[in-house]
């Protein structure tokens, strides 16, 4: 199985470990990093990841395309049309489109979403329908060959469930005694809906300038992807870009 991991200055570093430790353990599995340039990325700490390959001499046809999400990070990068460009061109001939947290933004914007039903970071979840996106509350969210996670934690439990969609739930119930998976939070404050509303108002007065929502919308106009639709075929058609799965 190769996958391709998207990387960008400012990602989340875990939305793209959590899924990738758990792919990890299966049999056969490649990664490539890809990033405009070869090189260090840094990420929205101060630590940094390398990437291996280029959107030139990348695979082409991945198995598995991955995009990562973050705060200000994925912002910026909605306003460069080449990365997007790129994440579109891979995500053509991908078997399997998947992203964690706002990653989902980033396929959004390079029209990869249109008319599918999408997980996201909380904060952003409803933005995602001016790409065209149908956003869901879900931790992990499957709509044919489009498969998402919620925010950071959240791709532990995709990369799960897409282990045992791939190898069956045995395999999948093992990787997930050899993580130890089994979470326990300290506050029970991890969703807006288990948080006190003193939590949510510092948690957004924060991600208000994290994630400017103007960027959103002038990103969906300057792509020219119809707010709101659901595409040609609308929820349930056929799959307009991305190789079918099996294919």
């Amino acid at each position: 199985m190769r996958i391709a991991c998207i990387l960008f200055p400012g990602f989340t570093a875990l939305d793209l470990l959590g899924p990738a430790t758990a792919w990890g353990m299966l049999p056969g599995a490649e990664f490539q990093t890809i990033w405009r340039d070869r090189g260090p990325v840094g990420l929205d700490m101060d630590l940094e990841m390398v990437a291996t390959h280029d959107f030139t001499d990348c695979w082409q046809e991945p198995d598995v395309l991955l995009v990562p999400g973050g705060g200000s990070g994925v912002f910026r990068a909605l306003e460069d049309d080449r990365f997007l460009d790129g994440i579109g061109r891979l995500g053509a001939g991908a078997r399997w489109i998947t992203s964690v947290c706002t990653g989902s933004l980033l396929l959004g914007a390079a029209g990869l979403l249109q008319g599918y039903r999408a997980a996201c970071y909380w904060y952003a979840r409803d933005q995602l329908a001016a790409f065209g996106a149908i956003p869901e509350e879900g931790r992990v969210v499957i709509d044919r060959n489009r498969a998402s996670g919620g925010g950071v934690t959240a791709g532990i439990d995709f990369g799960l469930t897409m282990v045992g969609r791939w190898h069956g739930e045995d395999v999948g119930r093992q990787v997930e005694l050899l993580l130890e998976y089994a979470p326990d939070p300290p506050f029970g404050s991890g969703r807006p809906e288990l948080a006190d509303a003193a939590t949510r108002a510092a948690a957004a007065a924060i991600l208000r300038d994290e994630m400017p929502r103007q960027v959103v919308g002038r990103t969906a106009v300057r792509r020219g992807l119809p707010s709101g639709s659901h595409g040609e075929d609308g929820p349930g058609g056929s799959i307009r870009a991305g190789r079918e799965p099996g294919d």
